[in-house]
């Protein structure tokens, strides 16, 4: 299966892009609140892409950034899980069954919500103090929409894929 040349076109171009984005990349941090430390505490680089909710907590601990948030933008959904072998050892599959269903509850979502994680309750998402806090996305894709983590491990973050290309350009 072969991309049209508008689409290979587009795809150049965000390469391209994304390796300009990068070449102007001071430090590359290991994590996304390392980066908020270094940025807000260190005062290094004039600009920071990060999670929306590392932006509130700055601005909960002080800080007054300015941001944005992007019109098209990736929706970070943290898988959670019952592990078996851990549950049937210790007798607590009742309460960890109990505890992952509570974490969709509205309550768990508001508690969410105020420390910086968009609710994903669409009644909580609605109250007001959370509408203006978490304003819509125009356009919000998951995962999912990219063919899964398995996928996107293979074209972008294996050896010789996309990330590794860009940063092999940047060094020459």
């Amino acid at each position: 299966m072969g991309f049209s040349n508008s689409n290979r076109r587009r795809r150049e171009q965000a390469l391209d892009f994304t390796t300009k984005v990068y070449k102007n990349v001071p430090i590359l941090t290991r994590d996304a609140r390392e980066a908020t430390d270094v940025f807000f505490k260190q005062g290094q680089g004039d600009a920071l892409i990060n999670y929306e909710n590392e932006i509130i907590l700055v601005s909960q601990k002080g800080e007054n950034p300015t941001y944005t948030i992007p019109d098209v933008n990736v929706s970070i959904d943290n898988p959670i899980a019952v592990v078996d072998k851990n549950v049937d050892k210790h007798g607590t599959r009742e309460v960890a069954e109990a505890f992952i269903k509570f974490l969709y509850t509205p309550e768990a979502q508001r508690e969410f919500a105020k420390t910086g994680f968009r609710p994903v309750d669409p009644t909580v998402a609605a109250e007001p103090e959370f509408a203006q806090k978490y304003p819509p996305v125009k356009n919000l894709f998951t995962v999912k929409d990219l063919g899964g983590w398995g996928e996107i491990q293979q074209k972008f973050f294996d050896d010789g894929a996309i990330f590794d290309k860009i940063q092999g350009a940047i060094r020459k």
